[in-house]
């Protein structure tokens, strides 16, 4: 009897088909899916809130909402993907109202754009919240001087008119007490320049790498120099003594010296000697000192790099 049994049912597994009774039980899963998600259900997702357009002097509390949370009356399947892969509310702050110290963002009179930012309809869907409020602390202001950390190396026989310009050379910055009242300057990014021969002209930004929730209104400068191909001039120039005792007779020597300076090419031909002094103080003569040292004392604007030939200037006194 035993042994009859097993051969039925040996026979009856054999003429059973697995492979259509495993698609129909998938075929009715999916049938049940689609029919439970296609119905409507009301239900709270959790919307991501991102915040931009901060205004400068406003810095924002990190315990604000990083989510809004929606109502949503929609279908199963609107209602997974919004679980699953919700959007991100961008809250934009510059449209929020200031009031008791808090900001106010409000759902209803931003409708339009949050519209259009998650693709919702606001008939069959609502955040729990009308009004989103935004805690911040006021930034403490200041204008600091920015200096410069652009090198520049010239070219052979090339060299600047003038010192590297920033535009404009200070800026306002906004930031926490406890940060602004350190600081006294802001330098620019470092930049390096290479064989320039000719007039530059850039921008450059404020470093402000390591001065946390610092905000500088305008980061980025203008920097400027002018550059001109310089040759070396030379002229004699008598040495002037000055601030003789009335009493002492004294005698210095030698009584010229060779003066070098560095001019513009385009100004080579402005330059005279009479446009250079070069004196030796005898009141700045100090104890046991047997020697004067000159100085030039005068010099057209458009020179720089000025040495005298003579570095010491020896005296006696006649009785």
């Amino acid at each position: 009897m035993v042994k009859r049994l097993k051969t039925l049912t040996k026979n009856r597994f054999r003429k059973t088909n697995f492979n259509s009774f495993f698609f129909f039980l998938f075929f009715a899963v999916v049938i049940w899916i689609f029919v439970q998600f296609s119905k409507q259900y009301n239900e709270i997702v959790d919307i991501p809130v991102s915040y931009i357009n901060i205004p400068p002097d406003k810095l924002l509390s990190p315990e604000n909402p990083k989510t809004l949370k929606l109502q949503m009356e929609e279908n199963g399947f609107k209602i997974a993907w919004f679980s699953l892969f919700p959007p991100t509310l961008y809250v934009d702050v510059s449209k929020t109202v200031q009031e008791d110290g808090r900001l106010l963002y409000f759902i209803d009179e931003n409708r339009k754009e949050i519209l259009s930012q998650l693709s919702i309809d606001f008939e069959d869907s609502n955040f729990v919240k009308d009004v989103l409020t935004i805690n911040y602390q006021q930034k403490k202001e200041k204008k600091l001087p920015v200096v410069s950390r652009i090198g520049v190396e010239y070219a052979a026989g090339y060299s600047a008119t003038d010192a590297l310009q920033l535009t404009p050379d200070s800026v306002r910055v906004t930031g926490p007490d406890v940060l602004l009242d350190t600081l006294t300057r802001l330098y620019t990014e470092k930049i390096e320049l290479k064989k320039v021969k000719e007039d530059i002209a850039g921008t450059v930004r404020i470093d402000t790498a390591g001065y946390k929730n610092l905000t500088v209104y305008k980061p980025v400068l203008n920097y400027s120099v002018d550059v001109e191909k310089f040759t070396e001039g030379s002229v004699q120039i008598p040495i002037e003594l000055i601030n003789v005792p009335n009493n002492l007779n004294v005698v210095i020597f030698p009584k010229e010296t060779l003066l070098f300076y560095k001019v513009a090419l385009k100004d080579y031909n402005k330059v005279n000697a009479s446009d250079f002094r070069v004196i030796a103080d005898f009141s700045q003569l100090e104890e046991k000192q047997d020697f004067l040292i000159p100085q030039v004392v005068k010099k057209p604007a458009f020179t720089s790099n000025l040495r005298v030939n003579e570095k010491r200037i020896q005296f006696i006194i006649k009785k």
